[in-house]
């Protein structure tokens, strides 16, 4: 039986997307991007040195007929810098899809709620696939939804910080109100976050910086795709229900008794 990811029409077998960012060198990025089984790879456009053409950047490293290049608005603050980006994202990767993220707070790094619902809404029209990276509210994911884009992004707590999944019953509504994919982004910090994020339903993850400041980034990548598998089949086994008492797990019930013996 078939249980691909579909997004936006695209049609993937990994539920892992994988970042670019903070590899100590662009060698260790493309063993953990080998290793991880990833068919999606998210590469911040700001972030790349596109005046000089005999430089090098992120984007000779790999080899784009084998993934799905996401462009993404990191470092955008407003709408219009989104916008703006989103657009040279759609020129240099040659696709419509588009990571949106509109973050104006330098310190905690969190998104901006209503200026990503502008600038998703200007996305669509414009005829971009939006993957927009959000806080954990289900009122705004269903908003997102509404306006039209691909996914839902919540996050699991703040970018970079692996501390895991610190919303879980704000990604569950997320998870169950959504027609759309959805992925959870940011905070995941090893492979039994992520396995814990697909257990709950959610479509994918999106994981970086656990990869790639990792000792050993290629090794992590490849445990993150165990861990995204296994996460994955355990949503769809169907856990057990929780019980607020024990349930023996060999029944005495129908089991002949021993019989008394002795005086």
């Amino acid at each position: 039986m078939s249980d691909d990811l579909v997004i936006a029409g695209r049609t993937f077998k990994s539920r892992l997307i994988l970042g670019t960012g903070r590899y100590r060198t662009m060698e260790e990025m493309v063993e953990a991007v080998e290793a991880s089984g990833v068919e999606m790879i998210t590469v911040a456009i700001r972030r790349l040195d596109l005046d000089d053409p005999t430089k090098k950047t992120l984007l000779d490293y790999i080899d784009w007929n084998k993934y799905q290049i996401l462009p993404n608005t990191a470092g955008c603050a407003t709408v219009e810098e989104a916008l703006f980006v989103a657009r040279l994202g759609r020129e240099v990767g040659q696709t419509d899809l588009v990571k949106l993220e509109v973050i104006p707070d330098p310190k905690y790094l969190f998104p901006d709620g209503a200026a990503t619902l502008e600038a998703a809404r200007l996305l669509v029209e414009d005829g971009f696939a939006v993957l927009p990276y959000i806080h954990a509210d289900p009122v705004l994911a269903r908003k997102l939804e509404e306006v039209g884009c691909a996914t839902v992004m919540p996050l699991g707590s703040a970018i970079g910080s692996g501390q895991g999944i610190h919303t879980i019953e704000e990604v569950k509504m997320i998870i169950e109100q959504a027609n759309i994919p959805v992925v959870v982004d940011a905070g995941l910090a090893v492979p039994s976050d992520a396995s814990q994020a697909l257990e709950l339903g959610a479509d994918a993850v999106l994981v970086n910086t656990a990869i790639a400041q990792a000792d050993d980034p290629g090794l992590m990548a490849e445990a993150f795709k165990h861990g995204v598998e296994a996460g994955r089949k355990a949503y769809l086994a169907g856990r057990i229900g929780v019980r607020p008492y024990a349930a023996a797990s060999s029944p005495t019930a129908d089991v002949p008794q021993p019989v008394p013996t002795g005086n």
